[in-house]
């Protein structure tokens, strides 16, 4: 089998830098593959943080090659042959270990976020009635895996570190999924503007760009988020009225 060389971060909170390591490969391997047989054979104490590699549980969320992805869906027949493959941790996010990174902050923003709220049931049987093309509309949000690779190339959080001023794409998609549900009546444009940060995005579609599930991001979730918002707080119309 060929060998390969990646060049992998290693270090914590205090620092570190890139280690790299010369391990064998073979067709149709992924990164964390690769990962894993330097973990067994080089060095034990490695951390990675995985679990499913099959590309539906995000956990295990790197940049590979300066690009945020995941390492079990990333071949490496798709990279460059003959240069190190390098393997860094979220940069978005505190690093714990090695590729590890704190990503606790996103699980602390969820609940800040109104919940699902639906209106009366309106069928005799106690049911709801909806029409199929709003039921389609926010079935593309429930793919999100919540891997926070869109959290993590997210210029406002990965640059800025606005974590406490910006919700990020991967909860504006949440709150798109609530906001654009045919039984919900809860209203979070107030909390968008605010406390969510909505404005803070300038829709550079890169968080669409690195979404495993191809969930279209900016066009399908922010975009329309933002509408709402302009139409309920800017509208020269309803400001002029009053409503």
């Amino acid at each position: 089998m060929p060998n390969r060389v990646f060049r992998v971060w290693r270090g914590d909170a205090a620092g570190g830098g890139f280690h790299d390591y010369t391990t064998d490969v073979s067709e149709g391997m992924v990164v964390l593959d690769a990962v894993h047989r330097i973990q067994a054979d080089e060095t034990h104490d490695l951390a990675c943080r995985w679990n499913c590699k099959a590309g539906k549980c995000g956990s295990c969320s790197a940049e590979i090659n300066g690009r945020p992805r995941l390492m079990c869906m990333t071949r490496l027949g798709d990279l460059p042959e003959g240069e190190p493959v390098t393997v860094e941790p979220m940069r978005a996010f505190p690093v714990v270990r090695d590729l590890v990174t704190d990503v606790s902050v996103n699980f602390r923003i969820k609940p800040g976020i109104t919940p699902f709220t639906p209106r009366p049931p309106d069928a005799p049987d106690g049911t709801w009635r909806m029409a199929q093309q709003d039921v389609d509309r926010v079935q593309e949000f429930r793919k999100c895996i919540e891997c926070f690779l869109c959290q993590d190339v997210c210029h406002v959080l990965r640059d800025h570190r606005m974590h406490d001023q910006f919700i990020g794409p991967r909860f504006l998609v949440y709150a798109a999924a609530l906001e654009m549900h045919p039984l919900d009546v809860a209203d979070r444009r107030e909390a968008l503007r605010g406390a969510h940060g909505i404005g803070l995005c300038n829709i550079t579609k890169c968080c669409t760009n690195v979404c495993p599930e191809h969930i279209t991001i900016t066009d399908n979730a922010i975009i329309p988020l933002k509408e709402r918002v302009v139409d309920r707080y800017f509208d020269p119309i309803r400001r002029l009225f009053g409503r």
